[in-house]
């Protein structure tokens, strides 16, 4: 397979070093420091178990790429407005498109089946110019459970998960998608195909939605959020007024708040992305994790109070931070 990887970061940078170990083809979008370290010294992946450094064909730019099997997407969800229209090069007719992104996609709506679809998601594409100037057709949805970090330019560090969990927007299940989750379980991947790719979203998202914006307004790392009593019911508040929003989309969750909790803890002192993103002065991803739930509780009329406030100071924090 030819496999353009656009934004060739941490997550972006660890799967295409997988997919390009494995034998696929597999090209990189990216810039500044981290690109020319790429072209200079090589993709350096380092994990618990082993250090690679592969050389790679990387870029700051799609053009003389050429027409790809499968692109993946591997942006903040605010850069890829301006990305969509720039993908042409890399497109042919059968060319699937993967956004391997946080939050809620842009996508959420198309052929999601109920009062809403075909619109829009507001708070991340307020005049549809995403949802029309894109084929959503090429879409294949996908939620990652990874984590890692560059820690420095060309270096990523990964450090744990490799689940990249694939669904058809239509909730059926494609040639397409079976030969992309081929691929990456070849890398050494895990790649299921679900029939309802909205609920892995939210299952994600719910605790990104809590997490993410209270650990960044207080600088607090993931155990000390959840060892802190106030920040502690904070969460849970948070995360119960996401998953009423969810179920009302028709969202089965299929673990509790409590649940949810004790799978936060294996995550030890690690510190949110959104947090450091704001330590390193980037702009962070306010809307597609915490603005779009507020705006799914308002279109069937559940009051998200706590979520909303939070979206505010988050908002705040981050137009502070980068200005």
């Amino acid at each position: 397979m030819k496999i353009c990887i656009v934004g060739a970061g941490a997550i972006g940078g660890f799967l295409g070093a997988r997919l390009a170990q494995s034998g696929q083809e597999v090209s990189f979008v990216a810039r500044g420091a981290h690109l020319a370290a790429m072209r200079s010294d090589g993709l350096r992946l380092r994990s618990k178990n082993e250090s690679v450094t592969l050389r790679v064909n990387a870029s700051d730019s799609v053009d003389g790429l050429g027409p790809q099997d499968v692109v993946f997407i591997a942006l903040k969800a605010y850069s890829i407005a301006d990305m969509l229209p720039r993908l042409a090069p890399l497109l042919d007719a059968q060319t699937v498109v993967i956004p391997a992104i946080n939050g809620i996609p842009w996508w959420y709506f198309y052929k999601e089946g109920g009062p809403f679809d075909g619109e829009p998601v507001a708070s991340i594409d307020p005049d549809g110019a995403m949802l029309r100037g894109f084929d959503c057709a090429r879409v294949l949805g996908c939620v990652v459970q990874v984590s890692a970090e560059v820690v420095e330019p060309g270096v990523i560090a990964h450090t744990g998960g490799r689940r990249f969990v694939l669904g058809e927007p239509d909730g059926g299940l494609s040639e397409r998608a079976m030969r992309v989750a081929a691929a990456m379980e070849q890398a050494g991947l895990e790649a299921p195909l679900v029939e309802r790719i909205r609920e892995s979203v939210w299952a994600k998202l719910v605790g990104n939605l809590a997490f993410n914006p209270i650990c960044s307004l207080t600088a607090a790392r993931m155990d000390q959020a959840l060892n802190n009593p106030a920040t502690l019911a904070l969460t849970r508040t948070v995360m119960a007024e996401g998953m009423c929003v969810g179920e009302a989309y028709g969202i089965s969750f299929g673990v509790s708040i409590d649940e949810r909790l004790e799978m936060a803890k294996r995550n030890g002192s690690a510190k949110v992305s959104m947090l450091q993103d704001l330590e390193r002065g980037r702009p962070i991803e306010t809307d597609a994790i915490v603005g779009a739930v507020c705006e799914f509780g308002r279109r069937v009329g559940i009051a998200t109070p706590t979520t909303d406030l939070i979206h505010t100071l988050i908002r705040q924090r981050g137009l502070s931070a980068s200005g």
